[in-house]
């Protein structure tokens, strides 16, 4: 993320997805601590405040990091930028882009390494204390940003260098970060005057309290709603999975998270226990009770209407999309709605496969939500000879990790090399750090972070961030990146093994960690994502865990040490499309929601029923839920980054399923030099410095075509021609 960030991205800011500024780095420098880092760092006390030091260009010092600092860092840092700011906006020079974008690119050291800190007390280790604080600091922060994008004189002298004859001389890369200020700029209530441009200001502190409350809500729920079983309702589950929920005390806990909801769900006999599990995970932030969200979600929407209308857009989803490759949210729709159909008749083929199988067994049931994965499971044995949990016994989590670095020594010619244990500052024991170096010259990439597993006020799902992002322009950064999930960690000396939805998980992650990897830009702007662009590259890598080079080395038994055998990776491979019908529908219904929240007047939504009416509208299945239901949907509700966008993973599945046909075509397959090649200088490297379409068409040669998904999922093709339904 760049160092410009506006008041409506601060809240994706606070939650950790702001990259940090480090010292220039060197070969030689790599593995000590330089003396301007030593020099800058006496400029501070509070050691969030300081320059990282240490070795590989500085790293954070997440072992001194001590809350009490949190808010005192948070000022200083908000205050030692906006002094940057005035003196970029009141230089009495000519605006240039070097006195004015690449000033503002250089301004907020500081407040970026914070955010470092304060992403990890928000994501990794979360507690009463940092919520209290993060309460407090959301509304002051979203000031903050707001105060900068309203800066008159400084939107000015952007404008100034954005219509200038000299822009045309500048690099690529510096005309597209000048045009992406310019645009933060004018999108975000720079152009407003007066008591427009007030309440503006007011609705964005407003929004960052709001949102703020949504995500802490959600994670009491999951912290609060934990269902203990006793050993007679252990039937079905495997043994694993039985050692890794055994609490201290001798219970067996299932926490409120999904990497425990869904192995149970998918194989417990105790069908009254998996109602109550789903339940109670899909009920989050909807209980009714001091944490419940659903008039915040009103409020939230009708926040973010009123603030787009200040700036003259029909609604927030036309606002937000006008700079994503959809372009307006009549074509994000129009692609889903080209999917929908197929995705909901195999949910009725799926539906009926598993109510056969209940009927033979003589359950006397009709198959609900809670029975989905349950009998999916059989259907699969049944249908294919395939028994998840055999293939979770081939999924240990060190070496599908071993695979990832292998794929990446292949495509991107790095190498990974554990760092000895205390050389590098981590904030619990179970992160461990590599060094990433190039394979052919031994040079230093940057860090890789890895926390992998569930605990206590560690938030849900799986992410990945950076520390500090690779830049140039002030001197080389090196790359701290980081991938973050929450598997459930094996018994106490055996090996964590995870679901073949997991793995691709795992894959995806490490997807977005060699995305900052592979970088080779100047600026931080250059980092900015393109939201319906920036799940691609995760989503693509994830291809690679099919390879019969990755099958072949990684995927052994965790007790043996045997090779998954060839019978079962054919089941494997032949069951490929399998359950994509539950898949697709659980994550469409989200996005589609999202765009119909964010379409429509506030004023005729109650959540509740807004949720209920419009899924029956789309002839939603009654045996899925959204994958996100509203009241827990914090892609959507407790910031911004996904709002108005989660459609993004759908665009972004129609770029992978179409790339990897340019693999699959290819001499060399998914290790093919040439195609591999394209990959990285085109689709990885350029980060946000190039347009994403133009990026696409030249590693592809032309745009990405949606019959690539729909082969994909073994759904049938749409009627009419496809010569109009390209994804650009």
């Amino acid at each position: 993320m760049g160092k410009f960030k506006t008041s409506v991205t601060a809240v994706a800011v606070v939650m950790a997805l702001g990259a940090c500024s480090g010292q220039p780095s060197s070969e030689s420098q790599t593995m000590a601590e330089t003396p301007v880092a030593s020099a800058q760092s006496a400029k501070y006390e509070n050691v969030l405040l300081q320059e990282f030091k240490g070795p590989y260009g500085g790293v954070p010092a997440f072992d001194q990091m001590q809350l009490e600092d949190l808010k005192p860092a948070l000022e200083k840092a908000m205050a030692l930028q906006l002094e940057e700011i005035e003196a970029i906006a009141n230089n009495p020079d000519a605006p240039t882009f070097e006195n004015t974008i690449v000033e503002m690119e250089r301004a907020g050291a500081e407040l970026d390494r914070v955010f470092t800190y304060y992403g990890i007390w928000s994501s990794n280790k979360s507690s009463p204390e940092f919520r209290k604080i993060q309460a407090e600091m959301s509304p002051k922060l979203s000031a903050f940003f707001t105060k900068i994008t309203q800066n008159e004189k400084l939107f000015e002298r952007v404008k100034s260098v954005y219509e200038s004859d000299a822009l045309k001389s500048l690099t690529d890369e510096e005309q597209r970060i000048t045009w992406m200020i310019y645009n933060n700029f004018a999108r975000n209530g720079a152009t407003l005057d007066g008591e427009a441009k007030k309440r503006y200001a007011e609705i964005n502190n407003e929004l960052a309290t709001l949102h703020t409350k949504f995500a802490n809500n959600v994670l009491a729920d999951e912290e609060n709603y934990v269902t203990y079983i006793t050993e007679d309702q252990l039937d079905g589950l495997p043994q694993s999975f039985i050692n890794a929920i055994k609490t201290d005390d001798g219970k067996y806990a299932i926490a409120n998270t999904r990497s425990s909801m869904d192995p149970f769900l998918t194989y417990s006999t105790n069908r009254e226990l998996r109602e109550k599990v789903w339940s109670t995970y899909y009920n989050r932030g909807d209980n009714a009770d001091e944490f419940d969200n659903n008039e915040l979600i009103k409020q939230i929407l009708t926040l973010r209407d009123e603030r787009v209308e200040l700036l003259g857009y029909e609604d927030y989803a036309t606002w937000r999309l006008e700079d994503r490759m959809a372009k307006t949210p009549e074509n994000a729709m129009d692609l889903m709605m080209k999917v929908w159909p197929a995705a909901i008749a195999r949910v009725e083929e799926e539906v009926a496969d598993m109510q056969a199988i209940a009927d033979k067994e003589g359950a006397d049931i009709t198959i609900q939500p809670w029975d989905y994965r349950f009998y999916a499971e059989k259907v699969r044995k049944a249908k294919y000879d395939l028994d998840s949990n055999e293939v979770k016994q081939y999924l240990q989590l060190d070496k599908l990790r071993e695979a990832m670095f292998y794929v990446a020594g292949r495509l991107f010619d790095f190498n990974f090399t554990p760092v000895e244990e205390g050389k590098v500052p981590v904030f619990h024991p179970d992160v461990k750090v590599w060094e990433v170096t190039d394979k052919a010259t031994g040079e230093h990439i940057g860090l890789w972070y890895l926390d992998p597993f569930a605990r206590q006020g560690k938030r849900s799902g799986a992410w990945a961030t950076t520390y500090r992002s690779y830049t140039t322009f002030d001197g080389k950064k090196t790359v701290l990146s980081s991938n973050n999930s929450n598997f459930v960690k094996g018994a106490e000396g055996e090996p964590t093994l995870i679901s073949w939805d997991d793995a691709e998980t795992y894959f995806h992650e490490f997807g977005h960690a060699l995305h900052f990897l592979a970088s080779d830009v100047e600026y931080p702007t250059s980092h900015s994502g393109v939201r319906d662009y920036t799940e691609f590259q995760s989503q693509l890598l994830e291809r690679w865990l099919t390879t019969d080079e990755v099958i072949d080395q990684y995927l052994v038994h965790y007790e043996t040490g045997e090779p998954i055998p060839d019978e079962l990776v054919k089941k494997i491979k032949k069951a490929s499309t399998f359950n994509e019908g539950f898949k697709t529908t659980e994550y469409l219904a989200s996005a589609i929601m999202d765009l119909k929240y964010h379409t429509t007047d506030p004023a005729k939504i109650d959540p509740d029923t807004f949720e209920r009416e419009e899924l029956k509208k789309l002839d939603m299945p009654e045996e899925v839920v959204m994958r996100h239901r509203s009241p827990h949907f914090g892609h959507v509700f407790s910031g911004e980054g996904y709002a108005a966008a989660y459609y993004g993973y759908m665009w972004a599945e129609v770029l992978t399923a179409d790339a990897s046909e340019a693999f699959a075509e290819a001499p060399g397959g998914f290790y093919d030099e040439e195609v591999g090649d394209r990959l990285v200088k085109y689709l990885f490297s350029v980060r946000n410095a190039m347009d994403p379409a133009e990026a696409y068409r030249k590693f592809r040669g032309r745009d990405a075509k949606v019959e690539a998904l729909m082969r994909d999922r073994g759904f049938p093709l749409p009627e009419e021609s496809q010569s109009d339904s390209d994804s650009e």
